[in-house]
């Protein structure tokens, strides 16, 4: 019924600014006007990645809800996991302008926002209310980054990581977005080498191993761009390996432009997101998981439109999945036909779980 609603709704929505779209979008399912149909998973989705147990691995990437205000209505339309921000320390507005592109003909989306945040306190203050209130379901994650204008980038980190560690599930360290100054330095060896140590450290401050009362130690991820090369990701991956980190998400948006672009807003500014990034994004994942022996669990993000989508991810060595950029032109209860698509392919192959699958184009 969603899906139909929506497909009525979507030409009135392409005539409003694609920001304004979907902010109208968030304050839609704030206010529960479009309530949560999802049913029970299938149970051969379920599945068990960084100790944590999810009913399935398709999960709702950062970006759509910046600022945590719609995560329990997201879990209602069949995700398994969401993962809220990316947050910075302090509020800031982001990049000025027109910041998001829909490009229709290629089923893909650019943006430059910038990491437009409303800041840590109202995004832990509605954590927290979540956790105050009545039983919730699926997993919750929280991306965060830094403020445009923080020279020691980790001490951004090292502030969010603090105030977030109690309240979600798990927690992403964003080095790889295109449209903050800077930021993509991060995932060079050294400094993405110091900058894992000093959150780890704050990690078992927040959240010290085997204190009695004290609150569960979250696994923290970095997420990682398309645009590495073999030496980039080598480093990355011997990096993981050696310091302990939990996982990654690979990748995030492409500066890259491939040239079957149609849409008039193809050379706009910004990281390309969407369809046209699925075999880039894989590639990357598929090397990661390579460089890495399948010893570390990977999200793969990037180009997912179809339950075949994830299934590629999956094979090529994504625990889990998540997707974003589809929902603009399938709507909010798209996961539930990735799902459904999904569970087909698990088991015309003869997989009994998602686990069984993941990798398995490299044996």
């Amino acid at each position: 019924m969603h899906d139909f609603l929506y497909r009525l709704a979507r030409p009135a929505l392409k005539l409003l600014d694609p920001e304004q779209a979907h902010r109208l979008a968030v304050v839609t399912l704030q206010r529960g006007l479009l309530p949560a149909t999802a049913s029970a998973d299938d149970p051969i989705l379920a599945t068990r990645v960084f100790g944590l147990d999810f009913d399935n691995p398709i999960g709702l990437g950062a970006g759509f809800d910046k600022h945590a205000e719609v995560i329990d209505a997201m879990l209602g339309f069949g995700f398994g996991f969401v993962e809220a921000g990316t947050v910075t320390p302090q509020p800031q507005p982001g990049n000025t302008g027109q910041r998001l592109f829909r490009l229709d003909e290629d089923q893909a989306v650019i943006n430059r926002f910038g990491f437009n945040s409303e800041g840590l306190a109202p995004f832990v203050a509605r954590l927290k209310a979540r956790r105050a209130g009545t039983p919730h379901r699926g997993v919750v994650g929280a991306n965060i980054g830094k403020n445009r204008t923080t020279e020691d980038a980790a001490a951004d980190y090292e502030t969010c990581l603090a105030a977030v560690a109690p309240l979600v599930d798990y927690v992403v360290v964003n080095v790889s977005s295109p449209n903050t100054p800077g930021l993509r330095g991060l995932q060079a060896r050294a400094p993405i080498e110091a900058l894992i140590g000093r959150v780890l450290a704050a990690r078992d401050r927040a959240a010290p191993s085997g204190a009695e009362g004290a609150p569960k130690r979250p696994p923290i991820l970095i997420k990682v761009g398309p645009d590495l090369d073999e030496d980039q990701l080598r480093d990355i991956a011997e990096v993981t390996l050696d310091t302990g980190l939990d996982g990654l998400i690979v990748g995030n948006t492409t500066v890259t432009r491939p040239p079957t672009l149609k849409s008039r807003w193809r050379d706009a500014e910004g990281g390309l997101s969407g369809r046209p990034l699925m075999g880039l994004a894989t590639d990357c994942l598929r090397a990661m998981y390579r460089l890495t022996e399948g010893r570390v669990p990977i999200v793969g993000c990037g180009g997912v439109a179809s339950g075949e989508d994830a299934y590629v991810k999956i094979r090529a060595g994504a625990s889990l999945v998540q997707l974003y950029s589809a929902l603009v032109f399938h709507g909010p209860g798209f996961a539930v036909t990735v799902k459904r698509d999904l569970a087909k392919l698990l088991r015309r192959d003869g997989f009994a779980s998602v686990t069984e699958a993941v990798g398995a184009d490299h044996r």
